[in-house]
């Protein structure tokens, strides 16, 4: 009798990306709520504390702005289960001129084997407490921008923008093409955030702020 082979588990990519995805779509929530705290794009009585991470983060109470932000985050889970998202985008700008005033850019890769690896790569499981450790001090570091960030004294408004491949299957009747709210470069600084990686997705971290000076 022939030996049997044992069925390898085809699922083990496809709960890593599930598991990878959901951990990126909740640090986006995370992040965007941190950052609209911050930077005083809404007021500080909408946000209560809750632990998250191993640390206390702030959440928005605003239901409109929390329904906005699912709906959102729930087009960019499917993305990054496609791999169809490439960079996700918290812009804030001016209420009154519409000036582009702060861009939060997070790039969004998928992690590639070592180069010239001929052999099936699989890399050992990454502990998901490095991952939260990893997203934890992004997280510090967001609040810890206002040391540098320019202070902002005007009413602000804030969009989500992503950039997604041509092959990505687009909602037409909840995203449209946009202006990419970009701070012309003679007036552009940047700052380098931290970044954190899964078995499967790795984000780059970044802030570009409008700078008189």
């Amino acid at each position: 009798m022939p030996p049997t082979k044992q069925k390898q588990a085809p699922t083990r990519q496809a709960i890593t990306l599930k598991g990878s995805t959901a951990l990126v779509t909740e640090f986006f929530k995370f992040a965007a709520n941190t950052i609209l705290f911050q930077r005083g794009v809404y007021p500080a009585d909408d946000f209560h504390m809750v632990k998250k991470y191993g640390q206390t983060v702030l959440v928005t109470q605003d239901l409109a702005l929390e329904n906005y932000l699912d709906k959102i985050l729930k087009q960019v889970n499917e993305w990054l289960l496609t791999g169809s998202i490439t960079q996700l985008v918290l812009a804030i700008i001016s209420k009154d001129s519409r000036t582009p005033l702060e861009r939060w850019v997070f790039d969004i890769n998928l992690v590639e084997p070592p180069a010239g690896s001929s052999e099936p790569y699989v890399a050992p499981p990454k502990p998901e407490s490095e991952i939260q450790a990893e997203i934890r001090n992004i997280l510090k570091q967001i609040v810890s921008t206002v040391t540098f960030l320019p202070v902002i004294d005007e009413p602000t408004v804030f969009n989500i923008l992503a950039y997604t491949k041509e092959s990505a299957d687009v909602p037409a009747d909840e995203w449209v093409d946009t202006d990419p709210l970009a701070i012309e470069a003679s007036k552009s600084q940047q700052v380098k955030l931290r970044s954190f990686s899964t078995d499967v997705h790795r984000i780059e971290a970044m802030v570009a702020y409008r700078y008189e000076g």
